[in-house]
């Protein structure tokens, strides 16, 4: 039995299931961890989300920033941007149940040493209070009225955690920091508009990863995707990097955390 985790698929189905093939994934034996971003940008974003939920407990997710995305254009609270791809979900005929299952999945999952988030943890934050945190979002997408949250899911502000924030304000900083992070400041400030690669951080920011972390984390790896400009590499062994840029012309990778191999395919 192996484990095995993949960056952002982003609806590239083919190199998907050429990824698995590659890797020899045994769905009757093997495990399944996926970093977000299942949909949005790439061409068959409904092959992917049918064939991640059919294998059950073999696969787990994370929530990514465009899988909350394709859930908020479903609750009417955004409309479609023009490099959305989403019409193949939203069309289906099993919408309502794939929806359904994707807006029961976690931001984050920890399993041993190991902490699957999409977009990160911050430095602020240990690993179990991220968890904690993270699992007031996944209690209120569970809750009937979730499309209610979602309309006010959107925006970059607060920009930085406070404890005392409460109600649909602490809800979107915990959103943001679990999906959206790449640059932050010393005190936690979330910047936006910076994507490009870790050696160009706007002022007074670096890369969340490059903060000295907390005694309790000292032995936890982060796996984590949604940078693609990083292309896998953090310099940092406890800090995985899993977005290769496929849906951009790049690759699919997937890591064995049994033996710390990696595999990957070129996007069709």
């Amino acid at each position: 039995m192996a484990t095995y985790v993949i960056g952002d698929i982003q609806g590239c189905y083919d190199a998907f299931r050429r990824l698995l093939d590659k890797a020899a994934f045994d769905p009757a034996h093997d495990q399944l961890w996926l970093a977000g971003d299942l949909v949005n940008r790439g061409p068959d974003n409904l092959s992917t989300l049918r064939f991640i939920k059919n294998l059950g407990d073999r696969a787990l997710t994370v929530l990514g920033n465009h899988d909350l995305h394709l859930l908020g254009v479903d609750a009417q609270a955004r409309k479609p941007g023009k490099k959305d791809t989403l019409r193949d979900v939203l069309d289906a005929p099993d919408r309502d149940e794939l929806l359904d299952w994707l807006r029961r999945q976690p931001l984050i999952h920890r399993h041993g040493p190991y902490v699957l988030c999409h977009a990160g943890i911050p430095h602020i934050w240990t690993a179990a209070e991220a968890a904690g945190y993270a699992a007031e979002v996944t209690a209120r997408l569970r809750q009937p009225d979730y499309r209610e949250f979602l309309q006010q899911m959107y925006g970059n502000e607060p920009a930085r955690w406070e404890p005392g924030l409460t109600g649909n304000e602490r809800l979107r900083v915990i959103v943001n920091y679990c999906t959206r992070m790449r640059f932050v400041a010393p005190d936690g400030t979330l910047d936006f508009a910076a994507k490009k690669g870790s050696d160009q951080a706007p002022p007074g920011m670096r890369p969340w990863y490059d903060y000295p972390r907390l005694d309790a984390d000292r032995h936890t790896v982060f796996l984590f995707g949604h940078w693609a400009a990083l292309e896998g590499r953090t310099g940092k062994p406890r800090f995985i990097a899993l977005d290769t840029g496929c849906v951009w012309g790049g690759k699919l990778t997937m890591l064995r955390l049994d033996d710390g191999a990696r595999v990957d395919v070129d996007a069709a």
